[in-house]
């Protein structure tokens, strides 16, 4: 590429018409001031309402606005991926269709990246204007990935305003509901200089939040602990299930060798009567089966599928 622009302002949405128009205006504004050289990556994510032809109409008006619509919704992190995928910035810049995310913090993001040298700035919208049903799952989710990745210096790991140096978003890929924990994922990558800007959240103007309640919290556990296994044993599961299988193994042998011994030369009998004798066998499989599951997971991890395939019905 002859030449990159300074920052490309991906926007994932879904039923957000509304909102859009303002949006873009917001965005222009902060560009033209600034005298950033920009695009604005809008991704329809199956959208029911009148988002894709907003866009189109946005597209006619300001040339810099780009679209992708998805032929059905596919989620937030299919998305990113897309448009991270797409984005021809040397700053790419998330932020949430619904105006509850300000683009007024975008040259002071940009900035963090360009001359504080970080590799991802995540915003932290320390007061929040959420209903509790979002806001205290969001709490519990944000304390349990601070402990479990040790990233210990964000207090919002999913704030949709998100600043990203280009050969972060080129490297690293985002599926299922993995947007939650682009942090995380990037640190696995070896990008380590992440940092946080307080940012100021509106009130939502237009329409009802698409996520919320514990539901999202649960998930959000669970996605979770695969972006920490999938961290430390993604590449050699065998290093993980190898291990316990082995071991599991080496306790049911041992456990069988001393009924062996006790009755081939103690002389004892009734093993079958006794528990420890089921513990046995019971751990002697298991760990067999784990053993075995580990070298599937190699094989598996060496011809994995493309998990990103997303049909887009139309772009701009």
């Amino acid at each position: 590429m002859a030449e990159l622009l300074d920052i490309s302002v991906v926007v994932p949405l879904l039923n957000e018409e509304e909102s859009l128009p303002e949006l873009e205006a917001w965005i222009r504004r902060v560009m033209t001031e600034n005298h950033f050289t920009y695009e604005i990556i809008m991704i329809d994510d199956g959208s029911r309402d009148r988002s894709w032809e907003i866009i189109q109409q946005l597209h006619r008006k300001n040339p810099c606005v780009k679209g992708i619509k998805f032929r059905r919704n596919y989620g937030k992190s299919g998305a990113l991926h897309v448009g991270f995928g797409t984005s021809k910035g040397k700053v790419v810049i998330t932020m949430d269709a619904d105006l509850q995310d300000n683009p007024d913090e975008i040259p002071e993001l940009y900035r963090m990246i360009q001359q504080d040298g970080f590799d991802l700035v995540s915003g932290w919208k320390k007061k929040r204007f959420d209903p509790l049903s979002k806001t205290i799952p969001t709490k519990l989710f944000n304390w349990a990935t601070r402990k479990v990745s040790g990233i210990d210096n964000l207090h919002d790991f999913n704030c949709g305003l998100k600043a990203y140096k280009r050969n972060v978003v080129k490297s690293i890929e985002v599926y299922g509901e993995m947007h939650r924990y682009i942090p995380v994922i990037a640190k696995a990558a070896g990008f380590h200089k992440i940092g946080e800007k307080i940012v100021q959240h509106q009130a939502r103007k237009y329409g009802t939040t698409k996520f919320g309640g514990w539901k999202r919290f649960v998930n959000g556990f669970l996605d979770l602990m695969t972006i920490y296994f999938m961290s430390r044993f993604g590449k050699s599961p065998m290093h993980f299930f190898g291990l316990l299988g082995v071991l599991m193994f080496l306790v049911g042998f041992i456990i069988l060798l001393y009924f062996v011994i006790d009755k081939m030369v103690l002389g004892g009998f009734g093993a079958t009567d006794r528990p420890l004798f089921f513990l046995g066998i019971t751990t002697l499989i298991v760990g067999t089966q784990l053993f075995l599951a580990g070298f599937l997971g190699e094989l598996i991890t060496r011809n994995s599928a493309d998990r990103n395939n997303y049909l887009i019905e139309e772009e701009i």
